[in-house]
């Protein structure tokens, strides 16, 4: 069975990768109050709502909601999107993200606590093309924190 939310935030998400960051993020902020008690398409949004935000204290906040919604999501709920899924595989890129918005805004400390958790649970990425880009990017913000860069990742 076809998930038409899990469709609308692809749909966005594609749009605001060829530029229309602008009408991606309203589309799903738009999404975001009618997905309410469903803590997996509101992990979901919240998650990608952060890569589309200019500000970034805006971006921070998505992510926090991002992995607040992640408590309430089971592996079944999940499961009835992709039956390969399950919750701590999520852990490692919303923990990575967090750790990557404090270390731009500064906050080495904040960042290096976000990152030992997202190291902690990366054993539950898949050795997949997914694995290794949050893995990739686990390097990419653990280097950038130790040579304390606030700049964005390249």
């Amino acid at each position: 069975m076809e998930d038409a939310v899990m469709a609308r935030v692809t749909a966005a998400v594609q749009r605001g990768q060829a530029g229309e960051r602008a009408s991606a993020r309203q589309e799903l902020e738009s999404m975001w109050d009618g997905v309410e008690g469903d803590d997996f398409h509101r992990c979901v949004i919240a998650h990608f709502l952060a890569d589309l935000q200019d500000d970034q204290r805006e971006e921070l906040r998505w992510d926090e909601r991002a992995l607040a919604a992640a408590d309430g999501v089971s592996d079944e709920r999940a499961q009835e999107y992709d039956g390969s899924l399950r919750v701590r595989g999520f852990m490692p890129s919303l923990y990575l993200s967090l750790a990557d918005d404090h270390r731009r805004l500064g906050d080495a400390d904040r960042a290096r606590e976000f990152l030992e958790k997202a190291q902690a649970t990366a054993d539950a990425l898949g050795d997949d093309a997914y694995g290794g880009l949050v893995s990739g990017i686990l390097d990419k913000v653990s280097r950038a924190l130790a040579e304390g860069s606030t700049e964005p990742l390249t």
